[in-house]
């Protein structure tokens, strides 16, 4: 017997010697001192030797037990200092090493160009404000001169929203253009007044390569006495030439806004062709910008004002345009695909 405990002993030793790992260590413990292990075999058979004979091997084999039981331990230990040492390195600073550089975000190219229009317009003497984005339709189409039953709110498919609670008669909805805002600051300030309204504007219509159901406009507003369609031009010819350059050529031909008359639109040539035809601007060489005019006698009056007494012109444009034409861009919805490789050039 003393001879298997022996042997035992020396092949356990030799096992742990070679063992490399937690997992070869756990396989160590249970081939050694789990309950199936020769060393728990030599235990129960103690029972069958006579007394003398079961006190001194069973005082061997429990010296063995211990032993084994040790040794475990400090291999386990030792594995235990291996791994901390193995994560301090890992974590430990370097600090002769360059830095992480960090990533810096920059500015959405819709939200350069706004914010270069309203430099533009305030140069010359334009207030920039804001307005709500859910509005009432007596905002938004009524006062505007564009009643229940006029033709023109075909073309402005409409998001409706449900109105608060009290408000049942009134109807509500997210708002087609800015426009609203000429109405609620002639309601609030007297003339003369020099305003543009930049914010976003949401139409119920298909995704195409120049429109999206969200996009951003600028309203442009001044009203004094003595203001003409000369005023007018002039002042979006002078936003040409700061915003696209003197060498882009500018149209305005003759167009139809139930809240101006006369009413014009405002064309810049293609930056994409340079004025012969594209997909872009539909073969035609131009691109619209913006619709204007002088504002209508009946949206004065909604707003307050004596059109025998004051005058005014009016203009509104689609942001997203005006990027398509100075960077050549030929499809508006690369502005919200939140591709890097797109917005990183701007």
């Amino acid at each position: 017997m003393n001879e298997q405990i022996n042997e035992l002993k020396k092949e356990a030793l030799d096992s742990l010697a070679s063992v490399a790992n937690r997992a070869e260590l756990d396989a160590w413990r249970v081939r050694y001192l789990g309950k199936k292990s020769r060393l728990q075999a030599i235990l129960k058979s103690l029972s069958s030797l006579p007394v003398e004979q079961r006190k001194t091997i069973g005082a061997e084999t429990n010296r063995l037990k211990n032993e084994l039981e040790n040794l475990l331990k400090e291999k386990e230990a030792a594995f235990e200092e291996a791994s901390s040492r193995a994560q301090s390195s890992r974590d430990a600073l370097d600090v002769t090493l360059p830095g992480r550089p960090s990533t810096l975000g920059r500015l959405h190219p819709v939200t350069r160009v706004l914010q270069e229009l309203q430099e533009i317009f305030a140069s010359m003497g334009f207030e920039v404000v804001e307005g709500p984005e859910v509005e009432w339709d007596y905002y938004n189409f009524e006062a505007l001169n564009i009643p229940k039953e006029h033709p023109a709110r075909d073309s402005m498919q409409t998001f409706w929203v449900e109105a608060p609670s009290g408000d049942d008669d009134r109807e509500m909805l997210l708002r087609t253009h800015t426009s609203p805002m000429q109405i609620r600051v002639m309601e609030k300030q007297e003339p003369p007044l020099r305003i543009i309204v930049p914010g976003r504007v949401f139409r119920y219509e298909a995704t195409d390569a120049t429109h999206i159901p969200m996009f951003h406009q600028v309203e442009g507003l001044a009203v004094d006495k003595g203001i003409t369609m000369a005023d007018l031009k002039g002042t979006l010819y002078e936003f040409s030439r700061r915003f696209f350059g003197p060498e882009r050529r500018v149209r305005f031909r003759c167009d139809f806004f139930p809240f101006v008359e006369p009413g014009v639109e405002m064309a810049v040539e293609c930056a994409v062709c340079k004025g012969k035809g594209c997909r872009l601007c539909g073969q035609s060489g131009w691109i619209e910008i913006l619709g204007a005019g002088m504002v209508h006698p009946r949206v004065l009056e909604a707003g307050g004002i004596d059109p025998q007494v004051y005058s005014g012109f009016a203009f509104g444009m689609g942001i997203e345009r005006i990027p398509l034409l100075r960077y050549s861009i030929d499809d508006i919805r690369l502005f919200y695909s939140s591709d890097l490789r797109f917005l990183r050039q701007f």
